[in-house]
């Protein structure tokens, strides 16, 4: 289970339009500039950073049905390119914002509601993530189904999304997740965190870059244990992109990077994730290690290996990722 708890510390302020003045004239003029684009609010995708915010528009096409546009930068803070393509992950994350996005601005949930996720899947192509010579613009189609409400309020949905860009198929994906009030999840969330904040455990060492697939030992994930294909979750709440704001449990995609990275370690080279279909059953908790394990999976056609990856806390599964990867280049 993974929980978004943004904290809002202002609301989004209101387009407000002006009265014209009736004594003078007046024509319609044009905009000046009529293809602008910027980002949504942050606060809908519950980012504090702007520069986390992937999203830059989006229009409802029916009951259920809605169109989402996002950027993918060249280059990102923590999403790195991989051999000349975007960050598959990058995917999973916009389908991630698209879903709270879509749950504040058309479905009413307020700004200060928790979101609980269930499930995240992707798979992608790998040539619709060759990168170009400017950021790639995506547009997700997404509909939603499975629908709940208590009361006049959405409690929860899920959402299928397909991912074009330049007009061509890249990514499919879907994603689940329940929302609820702040007084029920204090309730939920008490036994754990009580009525303060949560105090970390220690940080530990990291695993070599190299051998995650990664440049900068501060954005492994993964700390070495003495068995082999196994780990533990490397917690760094300073993190500016992994934890973007203070939050009282790892993010799920924190949990994702961390399959990732033990997917690379597995196979012992970098690889390119072609598939990521995750399901999150309990909180990961800050303050108790987290044991991440990787297991084969049986490999899929064209040559694709699958590898299972599981995190548990105190012997109780959290989290579970199967990461399919394309094979290696000749």
């Amino acid at each position: 289970m993974s929980a978004s708890t943004f904290r809002v510390e202002r609301a989004v302020s209101a387009i407000r339009h002006t009265q014209s003045d009736d004594r003078a004239p007046h024509r319609a003029v044009a905009p000046r500039y009529p293809s602008l684009t910027t980002t949504v609010p942050k606060e809908f995708v519950h980012r504090a950073s702007i520069a986390e915010v992937l999203l830059t528009g989006w229009e409802r096409r029916g009951e259920q049905h809605f169109t989402v546009t996002a950027q993918w930068p060249r280059l990102h803070g923590f999403f790195a390119t991989l051999d000349g393509y975007h960050d598959p992950l990058l995917a999973a994350e916009t389908i991630r914002q698209a879903g709270l996005l879509l749950a504040h601005a058309e479905f009413g949930v307020p700004l200060d509601h928790k979101f609980l996720m269930w499930d995240l899947a992707v798979d992608v192509k790998a040539d619709g993530l060759r990168l170009g010579t400017t950021p790639a613009s995506v547009v997700i189609e997404i509909a939603c189904s499975d629908i709940k409400r208590r009361g006049k309020n959405l409690s929860g949905l899920h959402l299928d999304a397909v991912i074009h860009r330049d007009g061509q198929q890249v990514a499919t994906g879907a994603a689940s997740f329940t929302c609820t009030t702040p007084a029920v999840y204090q309730r939920i969330r008490a036994p754990r965190i009580g009525d303060g904040g949560v105090n970390p455990i220690p940080l530990t060492s990291p695993v070599a870059p190299q051998n995650v697939g990664r440049i900068s030992p501060t954005d492994v994930v993964l700390s070495p244990l003495p068995d082999p294909d196994r780990w533990q979750l490397r917690v760094d709440t300073r993190h500016p992109a992994l934890f973007d704001h203070p939050v009282d449990h790892v993010p799920g995609m924190v949990l994702l990077e961390a399959a990732r990275q033990a997917t690379v370690a597995f196979l012992g080279r970098n690889c390119l994730p072609v598939g990521i279909t995750s399901e999150f059953t309990r909180y990961a908790e800050l303050n108790a290690p987290c044991v991440i394990e990787a297991c084969a999976l049986p490999p899929c056609p064209q040559g694709r290996e699958r590898v299972l990856v599981t995190g548990r806390q105190d012997g109780t599964v959290l989290f579970t990722s199967a990461v399919t990867v394309a094979p290696p280049a000749p």
